[in-house]
């Protein structure tokens, strides 16, 4: 260049001496670069096309990377991995091909590079970075600059079963196993959640009080119970829990997906684990019945189940009462099925109401010498010639023992539909 005066004039530059500090064939042999296969070497992409790229290092020197040597993930676009004038960093393969070529490998040279920093981060026990590119049998595969394994069961803190969505996510991941010798490198995305979250599960579990009310929804089903994502971690409601009704299956009160309100009922800070309740939060049908029924009064129901010493007689929804042997009759009976069948419905008299214990003592003979309706029954039934509770509009109580029957099946040993009994004499 040369220089302006102040007033504007340019005199150009004078080139009275040699400016190369060096001979020029120093200066060019300076530039050059000795090679040998399995060297890095970092150059510049000057060309790009579906074979593959053309890098330029040093002086007059240039090589080729493949498409194949570009990425370890299969059949890349070479324009999506690397931009004319990008600096580039390549392995050296073959200082000549059958087609005297200079070959390198960009994806050979991020392995070399990747395995250095990967073997320091286990030994820190630190995580990795990287972008999932392939599902295969059992987990996924992760470019973490060299071919990561996450299997299916550490992708998330619950086992996934569709990997597809996360093909193109970027992860981080705990290193579990390592094996340079058999390129082998297993990863744990779970595991880097569980630290992660440690911090936020404390605040969460320190926050949470036996007693509370949440709202949460339904993660998974087991048969043990049912987990609950009350949006920071997982409760169990146990499967005594779900319902103030005897349950077989968590199945049959919940399922995936549901929104629920429940109760915590404790909270275990050592194994981090929530204890929830479902049917805390519902209406207790023991002290339901308790409210709406005294000592004296008349209720319908049907013989659930034969014992020595009496029979159960389902009264209310979940709720049944004992008749003991010596209240089946005024005369002495021997066994229960002397006087009653399983699936026979009868009028039967509350004699004891114990909330505290949840039992209810209850008299078909003492129901036989007639008494009060309780409220549900009343106008629903009429005083016969006889001095007899007889149904009047019965449709109601029909339809409900219908639904009964829906889910639970005809009861009687024969199969048959089951009757009704006389009722029972009123006052």
């Amino acid at each position: 260049m040369g220089t302006f005066d102040a007033e504007g004039n340019y005199t150009p530059r004078q080139i009275t001496e040699r400016d190369l500090p060096t001979s020029f064939a120093d200066a060019i042999e300076g530039t050059m670069v000795e090679l040998k296969e399995g060297q890095l070497v970092t150059g510049t992409v000057v060309k790009i096309d579906r074979d593959g790229v053309l890098l330029e290092f040093g002086y007059k020197t240039e090589g080729v990377i493949p498409t194949r040597e570009l990425a370890i993930k299969n059949d890349v676009n070479p324009n999506d991995v690397v931009a004319l004038g990008e600096k580039v960093e390549a392995l050296v393969l073959t200082l000549e091909d059958k087609e005297g070529r200079l070959v390198l490998s960009k994806k050979r040279a991020q392995y070399e590079k990747a395995w250095g920093e990967i073997e320091k981060k286990k030994e820190e026990d630190g995580f990795v970075r990287g972008t999932i590119i392939e599902v295969v049998k059992g987990g996924l595969i992760v470019d973490i600059g060299l071919r990561g394994f996450l299997p299916a069961s550490l992708v998330e803190l619950r086992r996934v079963r569709d990997l597809q969505p996360y093909i193109g996510q970027t992860i981080e991941a705990k290193i579990i196993e390592l094996d340079r010798n058999r390129n082998n490198v297993v990863l744990s995305r779970r595991g880097f959640l569980e630290e992660n979250q440690k911090e936020t599960r404390d605040d969460f579990l320190n926050n949470l009080k036996p007693g509370e009310i949440r709202q949460g929804k339904v993660s998974s089903v087991v048969a043990f119970g049912a987990f609950v994502d009350l949006g920071g971690m997982d409760g169990l409601i146990h499967v005594s829990e779900l319902s103030w009704k005897h349950v077989e299956h968590p199945s049959q009160v919940v399922q995936i997906g549901d929104p629920v309100t429940v109760q915590v009922l404790d909270v275990d800070f050592s194994r981090e684990r929530i204890s929830l309740s479902l049917k805390a939060t519902q209406q207790d049908p023991w002290q339901e019945f308790a409210n709406s029924h005294e000592v004296g009064q008349l209720v319908y129901g049907r013989v659930t189940k034969l014992v020595p010493f009496g029979a159960f007689v389902q009264v209310g929804d979940g709720i049944e009462g004992l008749v003991h042997i010596s209240e089946m009759s005024a005369h002495h009976v021997e066994a229960a099925e002397q006087v009653v069948a399983p699936g026979e419905e009868l009028w039967v008299k509350i004699i004891d109401l114990d909330l505290a214990r949840r039992r209810i003592s209850i008299s078909i003979k003492q129901a036989a010498e007639g008494g009060e309706l309780a409220a549900e029954y009343q106008g629903q039934f009429e005083v016969d010639e006889h001095g007899n509770w007889v149904g009047g509009d019965d449709s109601e109580r029909e339809a409900a023992w219908a639904e009964y029957y829906k889910e639970y099946g005809q009861p009687t040993a024969d199969g048959s539909e089951a009757v009704a009994p006389d009722a029972p004499a009123a006052e």
